[in-house]
């Protein structure tokens, strides 16, 4: 049976800022939004353009799991094996060099869905295929190649993703990259080909430039990654994966420190719609997701010694925002089975704990 937080666990957790997360107001009202809910399908995708077969396989994904009907998502993404390499990845817990441990650290989560690659999920589908939606990563960024390049290409297709059982596809996107425009079309097409089998489609809209390397990691901020996240959703991503703000204001940063004009923005934003409040920059973020029709979900994150307290902080500032859940890879998977199956329950009870509201 599903449990929830504690409130004075949550406090010990959140130290001297569990006050002011769990009850800020945000300055955009939720009035704005269409909120996670037990109805999410019925209400928001059964009037789009997807078909019956993502409508099923959308369903899957929202009724699995111990978040299952709640409208609201925990799930495990284990791309690092490519993305940072297998050593770097799966040295702290070797357990996982073997993809079957990746697919029972989600199953014993309580993980809605599992999201990997293309040879993990191939290698043990036909066991694991009907007990968990995959979600199939179909490009990356190889590390291998001297000098280091960063881009993403394609190392899988949607037909493979099909034809192993998968429910979902996943694709990133950086966004203010050399390599942006390629990565657009290709995950556009991607993306309808996916739809056309009735698969989910899933996006990372993360930026990728050294221009955004400031005083502050612009990479971070509200406006630049609430701009990626609506170009993610205006090629129709199902679910968008972003990275929970720290700053504000990339735009300005960016122009100012290049001393040249750079895309465009609105002084309201930073006035009327924003604060530098964690909860009102996630809110930017969601507002860029169609006001919440399409699902945030923030990622926890790399691992550290405080694990746990962030982890459930940022499942909180998602929550409070009104996005739809976490993706936690390393903090998870980083550690013993038992202690990853344990901070995935700890997310998933700030998503269950009526203790913490929509803001």
């Amino acid at each position: 049976m599903a449990t929830v937080l504690e409130a004075n666990y949550i406090e010990s957790l959140l130290g001297k800022e569990a006050e002011d997360l769990l009850t800020y107001q945000a300055k955009v009202g939720q009035d704005l939004l269409h909120l996670p809910g037990s109805d999410f399908i019925d209400r928001i995708w059964v009037n789009s353009d997807r078909s019956p077969q993502v409508l099923r396989n959308l369903k899957h994904i929202y009724s699995t799991g111990r978040l299952a009907n709640t409208g609201y998502l925990s799930i495990l993404p284990v791309d690092q094996g490519v993305e940072h390499s297998a050593g770097a990845s799966f040295a702290p817990n070797p357990i996982y060099f073997d993809p079957e441990n990746i697919v029972n650290l989600a199953i014993e989560g309580g993980c809605n869905a599992v999201a990997t690659t293309l040879g993990v999920l191939g290698i043990i589908s036909r066991k694991y295929a009907h007990k968990i939606p995959f979600i199939v990563k179909l490009n990356h960024n190889e590390l291998l190649t001297y000098p280091n390049q960063f881009d993403q290409i394609m190392f899988a297709d949607v037909e493979q993703a099909w034809n192993l059982g998968a429910t979902a596809v996943g694709a990133t996107i950086y966004f203010g990259s050399e390599q942006s425009t390629r990565q657009i079309q290709e995950v556009s097409q991607a993306f309808k080909h996916a739809h056309k089998l009735g698969l989910v489609t899933v996006l990372w809209c993360y930026l990728r430039n050294n221009a955004f390397k400031q005083d502050q990691d612009y990479h971070l901020a509200a406006d630049l990654t609430g701009q990626a996240n609506h170009l993610g959703v205006t090629i129709e991503a199902d679910i968008i994966k972003q990275k929970l703000p720290e700053c504000n204001n990339g735009y300005g940063a960016v122009s100012q420190a290049t001393g040249k004009s750079y895309g465009k923005t609105n002084a309201r934003i930073y006035t009327e719609l924003t604060t530098e409040h964690p909860i009102d920059l996630t809110r930017y973020q969601v507002l860029n997701c169609y006001c919440g029709r399409v699902g945030l979900i923030n990622s926890g994150g790399a691992s550290g010694k405080n694990d746990f307290a962030e982890a459930v902080r940022t499942a909180i500032i998602n929550k409070r925002a009104g996005g739809t859940g976490l993706i936690s890879g390393r903090k998870t998977f980083q550690r013993p089975f038992a202690e990853g199956v344990k901070l995935f329950h700890a997310i998933q009870d700030v998503y269950l704990s009526p203790l913490v509201t929509i803001a």
